[in-house]
């Protein structure tokens, strides 16, 4: 269990998931914060709009409802019919008068829909009326009422008593009422007449003052420069609250304050010298943050559920190929070379699996190699112990054959066994395993061209320019001898023409090419590419009837009859030996045209400078 939480898939899922919901918290809170600002924000502007907008409301209707009271003051009529009608005895002119004044209060009641009953008194006492329901019909104690003491204490100007529950001056109109009125003046003589009392329908307050609520639970109130409550949504929640402690806004100033528990905004009513409140409750403003925070639980619960999803399959698809990659891994660590991984992942995946599968068969070709390239050693060590028995004899009869020419003065056939008894020394000497330097070909191959030149009687002549910096450089042994025994048997012999072997040494970056070219007969396209294909055969990987037979291979004609041959004869074994000393890029290069010749390129790497031998373990 505790190895498990290790595990690369429980790794990257916990921290897939942990990023995804830490980046998502954030996100959600500070969307939170951003979101509960705006909604505050926009609610307090909304708030600060609707009461400007009734403030300018009340002040409209007021405006209209002291245009109706100056319509009556600047009436000349009714104000000399006042006048006349208090002076009068003719009791007939009177009641012309009251009806002549009953009609201009009337034109006036009709020149607006919201007008319930207007009430004029004069300075005598006498009242004239006008209202669809119980006209006539007046309070006897009204000079005793609060409205008429107000209005009778005013200079003039608009007395606004605000909304009541019925009528203040009929007892029988028991419906709400907006009420004000005003003294009225001759203008000509600026003498009391009397004054003039008011009553609306309320609708128009309210509906202006219902224009501030942003919530069921806002309250709205108008009050006076005293404090008092002119009109309200709420009657009951009137007596529990005082004006007198809130703040007031200055001129045309439009207060909100949130810092208590309540939202408070106010404006002033210039006309009628009043103050609009409305206040709102936080908790409903909180409403709307609270249903927004729910939302955006949710919208978190949905979105770490995705984000579990996520990460897992995410998770899920980087570590399966991983996972198999390890499972593929202990294998090799077994010794099973010859699996695979295939997967389709990241690209960073597929190509960390590809290098694997290419590191696999990388190392499969070195073990197969290794493997062949001992068999090959331990064949090579056989054969080399094969041709030491008794070697000496042969060495001692071949000397004893040149001494006895020699004796007889036959030069030539001298040298010619001299030389085969330095060629089979230097083929059995085997004391320095399958090692020799350029300096040692180069004398084993002038041994066997002094055997073809005695044999061909001077038709083959060998041109040698090797750079003496170059005669340490290490070979493997009997390189030189097979190119130079099949250019000259193959190339060189059926020639009708005198034959030149070339021999010499070129540089080309870090490589060393070693160049045995003729001027034979050459070889037909065909016969080339064949050849070449056999070269490329002769790798690490050798068929083990090749490995058994280590048949000769010769330029012109491909191979040589079967008969055992030693190993390293032949073109494709001295290329292969090249290539298990040097590497894979290294070995023979064969060019040739029909006719002209062939040349053969001894390919391995430059020493270092000044022609310094290399070290082979």
């Amino acid at each position: 269990m505790g190895r498990s939480k290790h595990t690369i898939h429980n790794r990257l899922f916990l921290l897939f998931l942990s990023s995804m919901t830490a980046l998502l918290l954030i996100g959600s809170f500070l969307y939170y914060q951003k979101i509960t600002d705006i909604i505050h924000g926009k609610i307090s502007d909304m708030a600060e709009k609707n009461i400007s907008q009734t403030a300018g409301l009340f002040n409209l209707l007021l405006e209209g409802y002291n245009s109706v009271t100056k319509s009556l003051n600047s009436n000349y009529e009714l104000l000399r019919l006042l006048q006349e009608r208090d002076k009068s005895q003719n009791p007939s002119l009177s009641v012309i008068d009251e009806r002549t004044i009953t009609n201009i209060i009337g034109a006036i009641y009709f020149s607006r829909d919201d007008i319930v009953g207007i009430h004029v008194i004069s300075r005598a006492g006498k009242s004239y009326h006008y209202e669809p329901r119980y006209a006539g019909v007046v309070d006897v104690d009204y000079s005793s009422s609060e409205w008429y003491r107000k209005l009778q204490d005013s200079d003039g100007e608009m007395v606004w008593m605000g909304l009541f529950r019925n009528s203040v001056i009929n007892s029988f109109q028991e419906d709400p009422v907006f009420v004000f009125g005003r003294k009225l003046f001759d203008l000509t003589s600026q003498k009391e007449q009397g004054v003039v009392l008011i009553e609306t329908k309320p609708g128009p307050i309210l509906a202006a003052l219902s224009n501030v609520t942003i919530s069921p639970n806002s309250q709205v109130y108008i009050v006076d420069k005293d404090s008092r409550v002119i009109a309200s949504t709420d009657d009951k929640k009137v007596q529990t609250l005082r004006f007198g402690q809130l703040p007031r806004p200055r001129n045309d100033q439009i207060l909100v304050d949130n810092q208590s528990d309540q939202l408070i905004v106010a404006a002033n009513a210039a006309m009628a010298e009043w103050t609009v409140y409305g206040l709102t409750p936080k908790g409903d403003i909180s409403a709307e943050v609270d249903k927004t925070r729910q939302y955006l639980l949710y919208v978190i619960l949905i979105l770490v559920l995705i984000s579990t999803a996520l990460a897992t399959l995410i998770s899920r698809n980087i570590a399966s190929p991983l996972k198999l990659l390890i499972r593929e891994m202990k294998q090799v660590e077994m010794g099973n070379f010859r699996g695979s991984v295939n997967v389709k992942s990241f690209e960073e995946i597929n190509s960390l699996v590809s290098s694997f599968n290419r590191m696999v068969n990388r190392m499969d070709d070195l073990i197969d190699g290794i493997t062949s390239a001992s068999i090959s050693e331990k064949n090579a060590q056989l054969q080399a112990l094969q041709s030491q028995v008794n070697p000496h004899f042969l060495y001692n009869t071949l000397d004893m054959i040149y001494w006895m020419l020699d004796e007889r003065e036959n030069d030539r056939l001298g040298r010619v066994v001299l030389a085969l008894s330095h060629m089979f020394r230097y083929s059995s000497d085997w004391q320095e395993a399958s090692r020799t330097t350029l300096e040692q070909e180069i004398d084993q191959m002038r041994h066997y061209m002094t055997i073809i030149e005695s044999r061909l009687e001077g038709r083959v002549h060998a041109d040698i320019q090797v750079d003496s910096r170059w005669l340490n450089v290490v070979l493997p042994k009997m390189t030189i001898q097979p190119i130079i025994e099949n250019a000259v048997k193959s190339g060189l012999e059926p020639l009708d023409r005198p034959g030149v072997l070339r021999v010499y040494t070129e540089v080309d970056e870090r490589e060393l090419h070693i160049v045995i070219a003729d001027n034979g007969v050459g070889m037909e396209e065909w016969m080339l590419q064949q050849i070449r294909e056999s070269l490329a055969d002769s790798g690490t990987k050798r068929n083990k009837d090749e490995e058994e037979k280590g048949r000769a291979f010769t330029v012109n004609n491909a191979e040589l009859p079967d008969q055992p041959t030693r190993r390293g004869i032949g073109l494709p074994n001295v290329h292969r030996r090249i290539k298990l000393m040097f590497g894979d890029y290294y070995g023979l290069r064969i060019e040739s045209q029909s006719g002209i010749g062939t040349t053969v390129t001894i390919v391995i790497p430059l020493p270092g400078k000044g022609g310094e031998e290399w070290t082979f373990s």
